[in-house]
């Protein structure tokens, strides 16, 4: 899970200042953590404590406000009893990568990455994106076979994996779907060799650069094994103490 939060802070710079380039500093000091590392966290939480979804989402909203939040997503969070908005948005695949970490079999992936989404994000496509991502950590974490990686994800949820980062990049753009989001996240961690290299893959195409991040770093981390310690120094000094608290619980309880 440390793998999606360092996507996301750093992606954070160049979510509306695009690079096309894998070249630049991972680091610096406007990165920031935003709306995706404070819901991954909610949904580490509930896994941890059997919270409900959607009374963490609302609360861990609250909490860190000003974080980049969608505007369909800070008006559900501000309503008292909140509904799903029908939404196909990449932030059900943004926030779900801990259920890929937590569960011991796809299926039970499957269910309760359904289930985190549908509190906001009721529509197939962003059930169908978290879903995604959510089964992408569990196979690079449980099978280390990104064949099979690619297949599955292909297998299930049909989403184009074929094409390269060098044919996707020079047309990409701004994309806050999951359809245009989480396939880009998953061929950037195929094409990568490590970590940081998918990471600087991700970035690089454009777009919603610390989403694209965050989804692909964390299954990057599940396949790779580890955040490098350089990254991680940095992305743990960037977190608040309550959000950083719940990722070295979250870590203790799943080893990662």
């Amino acid at each position: 899970m440390l793998g999606a939060i360092a996507g996301d802070i750093i992606g954070s710079v160049f979510e509306f200042n695009n690079t096309k380039s894998a070249d630049f500093a991972l680091f610096r000091n406007d990165s920031t953590y935003t709306d995706d590392s404070v819901l991954t966290l909610a949904t580490a939480d509930c896994l941890l404590n059997g919270l409900d979804y959607a009374a963490a989402y609302k609360g861990y909203t609250l909490r860190h406000p000003h974080r980049g939040y969608g505007g369909m997503f800070q008006r559900w969070a501000l309503m008292p009893k909140p509904l799903p908005y029908h939404s196909f948005g990449n932030g059900s695949a943004m926030r779900v990568s801990p259920v890929g970490f937590a569960f011991e079999s796809a299926q039970s992936v499957l269910d309760e990455a359904k289930k985190s989404a549908a509190v906001t994000h009721d529509h197939p496509e962003g059930i169908k994106g978290a879903q995604a991502a959510a089964l992408a950590v569990f196979l690079a974490r449980t099978t280390k076979d990104k064949a099979l990686i690619k297949s599955e994800i292909i297998r299930r949820f049909g989403y184009d994996l074929g094409r390269t980062l060098d044919a996707i990049r020079p047309g990409y753009r701004f994309d806050e779907t999951c359809q245009g989001t989480v396939p880009e996240a998953i061929i950037a961690f195929l094409e990568s060799n490590d970590f940081e290299g998918a990471i600087r893959k991700a970035v690089s195409l454009g777009g919603d650069s610390d989403t694209i991040a965050c989804i692909t770093g964390a299954v990057a981390e599940a396949f790779y094994g580890e955040v490098p310690p350089h990254i991680a120094q940095e992305v743990r000094k960037r977190l608040a103490p309550d959000l950083l608290a719940v990722l070295d619980a979250f870590g203790v309880k799943y080893g990662c």
